[in-house]
């Protein structure tokens, strides 16, 4: 069995940067151990599935797919860096005619068009609702250490954890923040967090003039950190419209690779992520 690879960088315009995707269209479903086995083997953060819903139609002129993703550990239910890669796969490489795509998922459908030279993806908001910071001391502690901390909120259905450092810190204290997976882990057991994010405010003032900055760690999932991270901007997009009072944000994920998410808030309870990919490698794996 032969099955075709392509590793798109997400979330930017320039190779090695963004977030990296392994994206396999295939000709026919395969079973979920073989999919785990695939990611396992690929061992990025996430490696995506892309299938056929109606076998009459092919990756060029078809407008409906199934859309399934794998961290090297486990299925997940939402990811957003290997939907933009999977979007970008269609449209660059397939050649497929359709202005838009959907994509079936385990978090029901999720259209992606093209703007110009970016993707667009239509995603569920995901607001977080305020915590009371003492029943989250311990993975604060193993996250940031002594820096001061502003805000405490979790999206109970993404189990994603969000925590805003205080105006007074300097970008670098984010930047340079040493989060160790293992202590993570031995923090929270409960089963309440699986993902963490770490926020700031931005610098809007300052070109491009960002409106937040954020990391995202993992290891709940087999991700230590997630380089850039569209899931974690529905929970960020609805926190940070808030709090700024604005619908239209920029955003920048500060990993060490980098990256860069326009998002808008919609009246209809959903968001658009926006942002660029540029394919890195295409090959086959053999089976």
């Amino acid at each position: 069995m032969e099955i075709p690879v392509f590793t798109v960088d997400a979330f930017t315009n320039l190779p090695f940067k963004g977030n990296p995707a392994a994206i396999c269209p295939l000709s026919c479903e395969l079973n979920d151990e073989l999919y785990q086995k695939i990611a396992t083997e690929m061992n990025l953060s996430e490696t995506a599935f892309i299938t056929r819903i109606d076998p009459s139609d092919d990756f060029m002129n078809g407008s409906r797919f199934r859309l399934r993703w794998f961290t090297p550990t486990n299925e997940v239910n939402l990811c957003g860096h290997a939907t933009l890669a999977a979007a970008a796969v269609l449209f660059q490489h397939k050649k497929n005619v359709n202005s838009r795509v959907v994509f079936e998922t385990k978090s029901g459908d999720l259209s992606v068009r093209q703007l110009d030279e970016s993707f667009v993806m239509d995603f569920p908001l995901n607001p977080p609702t305020k915590q009371d910071p003492s029943n989250f001391r311990d993975i604060i502690k193993a996250a940031v250490g002594d820096h001061p901390v502003q805000d405490v909120y979790l999206n109970s259905r993404t189990k994603k954890l969000l925590v805003r450092l205080a105006d007074s810190c300097d970008r670098s204290v984010l930047t340079r923040l040493s989060v160790d997976s293992a202590a993570l882990l031995s923090s929270e057991r409960s089963g309440t967090v699986k993902g963490l994010i770490i926020t700031m405010k931005g610098s809007p003032d300052c070109q491009p003039g960002y409106d937040f900055y954020s990391r995202y760690f993992a290891p709940w999932n087999g991700i230590p950190e997630d380089p850039v991270t569209g899931s974690a901007h529905t929970v960020l997009g609805s926190y940070w419209s808030s709090e700024l009072g604005k619908k239209k944000l920029l955003a920048y994920q500060c990993s060490s690779r980098g990256g860069e998410l326009e998002l808008e808030i919609r009246d209809d309870g959903r968001i658009n992520i926006t942002g660029r990919a540029v394919t890195v490698l295409q090959g086959t794996i053999t089976l």
